[in-house]
This record gives structure tokens, C-alpha cells and sequence, in this order.
């Protein structure tokens, strides 16, 4: 067998290994590099009391005594972070339009004014998730609020760590209420429960008009299957009827799809 013949037979010898292996370019993500931002939450805070602002900072992106000010928290670390903080609507709006995006909006209700700020809900929650953080716990205002499409409403008087837990529920697209408030909205769904849908509401069965208070009031699809007595998976496909019929589609636009079909009264007025 020739030399040659040899070296045929041999296996190549391995390529040298690069000095630096090939890095894919990162996707890129709101709010920064995604090496640095990924599962960050950025919050746009719009509070007219600046104490308020440095406050929610502190609690979200900025560990006590940091130094750190509420305008330029969005720097801190941390799952969740305050990329803008301002003290009226006309100032976040500016924000916006300058290009911020924040993954929710924390906005107090009352905004150096008499009248709750639902007006402004509405319009910011047409394209962001917005919480409501207030001194009020009234509940017109708490009410008020989640029609107007707000999809978390806590009082100034909640701890940090529900705090946090709101802002982070909201964010992953689900509804908050602290506990007090909760109960609120449920005595609202038991007393209006019993009446006829709002004129020209989606027919539901009774079955699925039963479900959606449940949904509403915070009950989970297995609890509310023991209440109804049936399997979680018949809840489920109730709720996807019911998602279908009004579409809607988190618990958010459930809760606030169960208020807008019911009367406060005989008068068919709508529930404050």
C-alpha cells in the first residue's frame, strides 16, 4: 500500500478551535440590551406627590438608602424598575411620545383634583395596562376604575411586598385588588347579580351568566367548579364561551365585562 493510500485512510485532523465562539445577536427587548433587561418590568409612575414618586422607586427598582431619585430609578436592578416618573398625565403623555414604553402605568387616581382621573384611565389603558394607586378606597373610585379599564387597584395604605406582587400581576397580564378592595368589588357582583343583563349585552346560558360572577369575584376554575358541581374542564369551556360571546380575554376584561352586563336597578342605570 502506497503512502498515499495511507493518508487516505487517516482522519483529517481537527480545525483549530476559534479564539472566540460565535455569538448569535441578541433579539432586542423594551428598555435595553436583553442581556441586561430580559424579564425586567419597566413602570411609568404618574403621581402629583413627588414623595409619592420617590416612594414607588424605592419599592420597585432601588434598594432603602440608595441615593437613587425617583426620576432615575429606571437605572436600579431589579425585576421590576421606574423608567418614568412624572406628576401629571400631560407629562407621561410627553414621555410616551418621546418613545417610553412601559410595561404598566402606576397612576394615581385623584391628580391634584377633585374628580377621579378615569377619563385618563380609559384613554391610557386602551394600549397599556394601567394601576390605579390611590388614598381613596372608596367604591365609586374602586368601581369606577376597573370599568374605565384599569387592571389593578391598590391603596396607598398596602405593603411593599403587595405592592410589588400587584405591579407584577398586572404586568404578566392578570388583575389585582388588595384584599379590602376585593371585597368591594365582590359585594358589588353579589348585589347586582341577580339582575338582567344590560340591553343589547351577549345572551350567556345561566350556567356560563354564573360562571362570570365567579370569574369576577377571584374564584379559581377548580373552585368554581365545586361550587357548580361540575369538572374543571366543563368551567373551562365555559369560560371559553363566554371569552368568545363578549370577546374578551383576561380576567381583567372578564371582571369588567360581568360589571357593564348588570343593572344597579330597576331604573337600568348602570352601577357607579
Amino acid at each position: 500500500m502506497s503512502a498515499d493510500d495511507h493518508d487516505h485512510d487517516r482522519a483529517p485532523a481537527p480545525a483549530p478551535a476559534p479564539t472566540h465562539a460565535p455569538v448569535a445577536p441578541a433579539p432586542p427587548s423594551r428598555g435595553g440590551p436583553a442581556a441586561e433587561d430580559a424579564g425586567l418590568i419597566t413602570v411609568a409612575v404618574v403621581d402629583d406627590h413627588p414623595l409619592a414618586r420617590h416612594g414607588v422607586a424605592h419599592i420597585l427598582g432601588a434598594p432603602p438608602g440608595s441615593g437613587i431619585s425617583a426620576d432615575t430609578s429606571g437605572a436600579a436592578s431589579g425585576a421590576v424598575s421606574v423608567s418614568v416618573s412624572v406628576g401629571s398625565l400631560a407629562e407621561l403623555e410627553d414621555a410616551l411620545a418621546a418613545g417610553a414604553a412601559p410595561d404598566v402605568i402606576v397612576m394615581d387616581l385623584y391628580l391634584d383634583a377633585d374628580t377621579p382621573a378615569l377619563d385618563g384611565v380609559a384613554a391610557l389603558a386602551a394600549t397599556t395596562r394601567v394601576m390605579v394607586m390611590s388614598a381613596s378606597g372608596r367604591p365609586a373610585d374602586v368601581l369606577g376604575a376597573i370599568r374605565a379599564g384599569a387592571c389593578g387597584y391598590v391603596t396607598k395604605h398596602c405593603s411593599a411586598e403587595l405592592f410589588v406582587s400587584a405591579v407584577e400581576t398586572v404586568a404578566a397580564g392578570g388583575f389585582s385588588l388588595s384584599a379590602e378592595l376585593a371585597d368591594i368589588l365582590q359585594a358589588e357582583l353579589t348585589r347586582v347579580g341577580g339582575g338582567p343583563a344590560a340591553p343589547g349585552s351577549p345572551r350567556l346560558s345561566a350556567r356560563e351568566e354564573e360562571t362570570l360572577s365567579y370569574v369576577a369575584r377571584g374564584f379559581t376554575h377548580a373552585q368554581i367548579a365545586t361550587r357548580l358541581g361540575v369538572r374543571k374542564t366543563t368551567v373551562d369551556t365555559y369560560v371559553e364561551r363566554i371569552r368568545a360571546k363578549l370577546q374578551v380575554g383576561n380576567k381583567a376584561e372578564l371582571t369588567r365585562a360581568a360589571l357593564a352586563r348588570m343593572r344597579r336597578d330597576s331604573t337600568g342605570r348602570a352601577p357607579l
